[in-house]
């Protein structure tokens, strides 16, 4: 991995409608070939943050009113999307957003019609086939009909196509059985061992830690703890409220751990 910064959010305020103050004054880095995670619970800000890099924030009457995110030492937070995605960042949003009527291979098609055309494309289909080969035997399949975990398949190999520098990926985990998780992460850590650049949001954080080279904690807008992962998962914190552990190594309840919200350890 280089050590040079390939995405840096300098106290990045996000307000929607004018009045609706979502990220808090957020500052966040992502090195050229690393994979980062950000972890919270719902309504802390993580799918606002992605939408922020992304230009997305514009579809939902939502703008960066303070700070900056720079991409390649190039500001971005007044791009539109489309651009972005030309400078290399490509958004997995959140709920398999595909073109159901349209074939698995028509799908993937479409995520390298905003570079024009190319004699490379039969090259990076086979690339993508190459990390989710079931895609390849389901080319030809209308992608409504596809089970969700292949669904989730076909939108990172969709976003893959637009040949990404950095990857954003929205709770990919969300509704998969254990076993498809696993092989998805599998599949993230060849992409991302290959030279593309993962800021992925997550609920799952044990997937997440072991996954990712380092961690973001999002609380409220704001990031209140970030690290090594290797060092996160040690946090006492992190145990309790995201891995469900006491210091017994015991699992806890949710309702058992009610009390977070009262310690504000980390603000």
């Amino acid at each position: 991995m280089e050590n040079g910064t390939l995405l840096d959010l300098n106290n990045v305020e996000v307000v929607y409608s004018e009045v609706i103050l979502v990220l808090r004054g957020v500052s966040l880095q992502v090195l050229t070939g690393a994979s980062v995670t950000v972890l919270g619970a719902n309504g802390a800000g993580k799918s606002t943050l992605l939408k922020a890099i992304s230009g997305l924030l514009k579809t939902e009457l939502g703008k960066v009113t303070t700070g900056s995110i720079e991409f390649e030492g190039y500001r971005i937070d007044r791009l539109a999307p489309e651009v972005i995605v030309k400078r290399g960042i490509v958004q997995v949003a959140q709920g398999r957003q595909i073109l159901e009527h349209l074939t698995a291979e028509e799908n993937l098609r479409l995520g390298a019609y905003i570079l024009g055309r190319r004699r490379e494309l039969k090259r990076d289909l086979d690339t993508v086939y190459g990390y989710f080969p079931k895609l390849r035997d389901l080319r030809h399949h209308t992608s409504g009909y596809l089970s969700g975990g292949e669904q989730q398949m076909l939108v990172i190999g969709r976003a893959l196509m637009a040949r990404p520098k950095l990857m954003l990926l929205d709770e990919p985990s969300l509704g998969l059985a254990p076993n498809l998780v696993k092989h998805m992460f599998d599949a993230l850590y060849k992409i991302n061992q290959e030279g593309t650049s993962i800021l992925l949001v997550e609920q799952n954080a044990k997937a997440a830690l072991s996954y990712a080279q380092y961690g973001y904690v999002m609380e409220n807008g704001r990031i209140v703890l970030d690290g090594p992962t290797a060092k996160l998962t040690e946090n006492e914190d992190i145990q309790e409220f995201y891995l469900g552990l006491s210091n017994l190594g015991h699992r806890k309840s949710y309702r058992a751990v009610k009390h977070y919200a009262r310690r504000k350890r980390w603000l």
